[in-house]
């Protein structure tokens, strides 16, 4: 049976956890708050941007570019999984890497090869362990989400695609959808297409003329609304990063609270047997000494 000393000691140490515990779901909470803002504040420049690339092929039918062009081949693909570097956050990591070995096994039945990338280090040493020679590149230590990170990826991917080394790349990362709730998703990302983005953004035409045609606007368009979407997708998961780590932080919060009540109880308990079996001892002396 543990002794008053022991259960004052783990008392010490679960409080200690929980005020570990309680920090880290105010700083997952601030921020979230920041990935938050971020995610709204790129909901214009993503609107129009796809707006203007609806118009441009609204207008101009025989507009093509590289990376819009859709392959018969059926060679290689590529899966950018897209994760956490940190752990503390729930299922949040197991949802996407379960939901990745499908779209794998999925892709796998129709392609002679799947390679795959991956964003975090949760991915990456997952991955590593089960397929390293399909493995093409990994970016970790990502603290914060920055324009730089989406544009090397893009650059990356669209490389590959550019170069005949992949014919289909997709995405596998988490959906935001509340601070409650994020959706592992597979996300179809080369050929680039924006029917659905177009959806989004609205039917209404951006008034514009096309300088000096639409194959040089393209150009420009095409690679950079392919980078924003990955930097959209980079945002999602950030914010259910800081999303699950909030709310395993608060779970994990109730219970050290729990955990040190039931302690505490058993701490009393504990004392009040000690100072009976003292007053038992001492009334056990007196009567022997009468």
């Amino acid at each position: 049976m543990p002794t008053l000393k022991d259960i004052s000691r783990r008392i010490r140490g679960v409080e200690k956890t929980q005020q570990i515990t309680s920090a880290m779901r105010m700083v997952a909470a601030a921020k979230l708050r920041r990935a938050q803002d971020a995610i709204i504040a790129a909901r214009p420049y993503s609107q129009r941007m796809y707006a203007t690339l609806g118009e441009i092929g609204r207008r101009e039918k025989d507009a093509e570019h590289p990376l819009l062009q859709a392959r018969e081949s059926q060679k290689a693909a590529e899966i950018l999984v897209v994760s956490s570097d940190r752990g503390l956050c729930g299922a949040f990591n197991n949802a996407v890497l379960k939901t990745s070995d499908e779209a794998i096994a999925d892709c796998a039945g129709r392609y002679e090869r799947v390679f795959v990338s991956a964003v975090g280090r949760k991915a990456e040493d997952y991955h590593r362990r089960r397929r390293s020679d399909d493995i093409t590149q990994t970016w970790t230590d990502n603290a914060d989400v920055t324009p730089g990170q989406a544009v090397e990826i893009a650059e990356h991917l669209a490389g590959r695609y550019l170069a005949g080394e992949v014919d289909r790349v997709i995405v596998v990362g988490n959906e935001y959808v509340s601070a409650m709730t994020q959706t592992p998703r597979v996300i179809p990302l080369l050929p680039f297409g924006v029917e659905e983005e177009v959806a989004e953004a609205g039917e209404a035409p951006v008034p514009f003329e096309i300088e000096p045609d639409a194959k040089a606007l393209l150009d420009v368009l095409v690679p950079q609304a392919l980078e924003f979407t990955l930097y959209r997708i980079l945002l999602e998961n950030q914010a259910g990063e800081h999303a699950a780590r909030m709310a395993a932080m608060e779970s994990a919060t109730r219970n050290t609270e729990e955990l040190i009540r039931t302690l505490t109880l058993q701490f009393n308990r504990a004392r009040q047997a000690a100072i009976t079996r003292e007053l038992v001892e001492i009334v056990s002396g007196a009567e022997a000494l009468d």
